[in-house]
């Protein structure tokens, strides 16, 4: 089960909205979720690699650099409210290969 972390500007507004659509996609595509957890950029940086995924507003996904080196997924999504580019991105990194629920 996956420990995710969602995050923008200020932790609140856009980022439960992305937490919604993250939540949605991960079980449509059957990725089991242990926790999904929306926060500022500030929080999120710090406690990133904490967490087995990370999803971003792409503008901020060069912050997450160091979770990347972690060996850490970090998505960035240029619309934090499609599922269409949210599920593509998820496919893309491999994760349903590696997580979804035969």
């Amino acid at each position: 089960m996956l420990k995710v972390l969602v995050s923008c500007a200020n932790g609140a507004g856009t980022s439960l909205l992305m937490k919604l659509t993250v939540e949605k996609v991960l079980k449509q595509l059957g990725i089991p979720v242990y926790n999904i957890h929306h926060c500022s950029i500030s929080e999120g940086k710090s406690a990133a690699t904490s967490y087995d995924l990370v999803f971003c507003p792409l503008n901020f996904l060069s912050m997450f650099d160091h979770a990347t080196k972690a060996g850490k997924v970090v998505i960035g999504l240029r619309n934090v409210m499609s599922e269409a580019e949210c599920k593509e991105k998820v496919i893309q990194a491999g994760l349903v290969e590696k997580y979804a629920k035969k």
